[in-house]
């Protein structure tokens, strides 16, 4: 059933990894001016304006179609165990997208990047992979639920 507690734990994945493009991952500051550095690209702020700078289109593209898989695997309700097993293959597809983010904030910063400068993207990532791993918990206690019922009947 859709109502479940792991519908809403991949609910809330999708929105922690929709929530990339809300956020900033890193905002440097350095004499040339402020540098945010977002999923959608680098912001820099030239003469007053703020302006995209570099643009990072594959990885905006590749985090949108990440961020809806956890959507698509609320309704795999039907089968868990085809469930469970999407829900671990989107974990390491996440990891793949993290490291992924990590060298592009990496390469845009120029070695200019300390720990207080990261935003409160760079944690997206993390909360993300968490409510998918307990969305694959509760999976698999559903899963466990059903066969112990099944060895009563």
């Amino acid at each position: 059933m859709i109502q479940r507690i792991q519908s809403v734990y991949l609910f809330i994945a999708s929105i922690a990894i929709y929530a990339f493009y809300l956020f900033p991952i890193a905002n440097i500051l350095s004499a040339d001016g402020a540098k945010k550095i977002m999923i959608t690209g680098v912001f820099e702020t030239l003469n007053g304006q703020v302006a995209q700078t570099t643009p990072f289109t594959l990885l905006s593209v590749v985090t949108g179609i990440v961020g809806i898989i956890p959507l698509i695997l609320i309704f795999l309700y039907k089968n868990r165990k085809r469930q469970a097993t999407y829900v671990y293959l989107a974990v390491l597809l996440l990891i793949g997208l993290s490291f992924w983010i990590a060298q592009t904030v990496k390469g845009a910063s120029n070695g200019l990047l300390q720990v207080s400068d990261y935003g409160i993207g760079a944690g997206l990532s993390s909360v993300s992979i968490l409510f998918l791993v307990l969305a694959a918990k509760g999976i698999l206690r559903d899963e466990k639920l059903v066969k112990s019922a099944d060895r009563l009947r």
